[in-house]
């Protein structure tokens, strides 16, 4: 029947991005929805669609909150009277989410503020979500962006200089180690010798505090031919291409989340636990 079908496929969706929790629990939620739909075909994909709705419209909303909370605490520290420069991997913004983004939502939010003062894109190799997304993203916003190669994320903070790294996820597990787009660890590790903030900004549903840490997180591995094409390199070479990986939570200094930014504790560590319970 129409149920069954549609159980069928999300099982099936599920395979596609494994590291991300968003994707399981918008499944899941969506699965609770059609349990108690009517049973004919026709009002199963009616309550499909009126929800799918409401998942668009709550997930701009959350975006749009991610991006306040994110601007308001980055010019609480950041005072240029021309605001603040930012770096950034991967996509996150309207072409990743509902249509305003998560860590480019808070560069869109200081953009609308006028307190972007720069933006630096990472290509994000091997796939340039980078160079191909959010630089297309960063140009129609008219925000003052670079395009960098991944390899000169710490020649370009050395000598240009930036206030905040800010970047998506995938998901964050309990002890803030957090699953990104592939190069997201280097960049941290980067910004900490500089002396520069990192930020992960996502939704609250990206927070699995049923993991403990990092090492729990299944991490997607591509076909090596996305790295041989992009590269240019002998089709028999042997490639090693992990889609994400795992920024240790030293390495963060926070969390923006459209219910506010969580910062580390006394002693150093997130309490992420704690956040979702009185969040939730």
């Amino acid at each position: 029947d129409a149920k069954a079908y549609i159980y069928k496929k999300m099982e099936y969706l599920k395979t596609s991005r494994p590291t991300a929790v968003n994707l399981f629990n918008a499944l899941e939620e969506l699965k609770d929805i059609v349990l108690n739909a009517p049973s004919s075909s026709k009002q199963i994909i009616d309550v499909i669609v009126a929800h799918a709705q409401f998942m668009l419209e709550r997930d701009v909303s959350d975006n749009q909150a991610i991006g306040t909370h994110g601007a308001d605490d980055l010019l609480s520290r950041h005072a240029h009277p021309d605001g603040v420069r930012l770096v950034t991997i991967c996509n996150t913004g309207s072409l990743a989410t509902a249509g305003w983004g998560t860590a480019l939502g808070v560069a869109r939010e200081l953009q609308r503020r006028n307190k972007l003062r720069s933006i630096a894109a990472l290509e994000t190799r091997p796939y340039n979500q980078g160079s191909r997304l959010t630089a297309y993203e960063i140009r129609t916003e008219g925000m003052n962006g670079t395009l960098l190669c991944d390899s000169m994320a710490a020649s370009y903070l050395k000598s240009k200089g930036a206030d905040a790294c800010v970047v998506g996820a995938d998901r964050v597990c309990a002890n803030g180690d957090t699953a990104n787009k592939i190069g997201t660890f280097n960049l941290s590790i980067v910004a900490k010798e500089m002396g520069v903030e990192f930020f992960v900004a996502s939704p609250f549903t990206t927070l699995d505090v049923n993991l403990e840490s990092g090492d729990e997180i299944e991490i997607e591995e591509r076909p090596a031919k996305e790295v041989i094409e992009s590269s240019v390199a002998p089709k028999d070479m042997p490639c090693w291409n992990p889609a994400f990986d795992v920024t240790p939570a030293e390495y963060i200094t926070g969390i923006m989340t459209e219910k506010g930014v969580l910062k580390k504790s006394a002693d150093g560590t997130f309490d992420v636990k704690g956040f979702v319970k009185k969040h939730s």
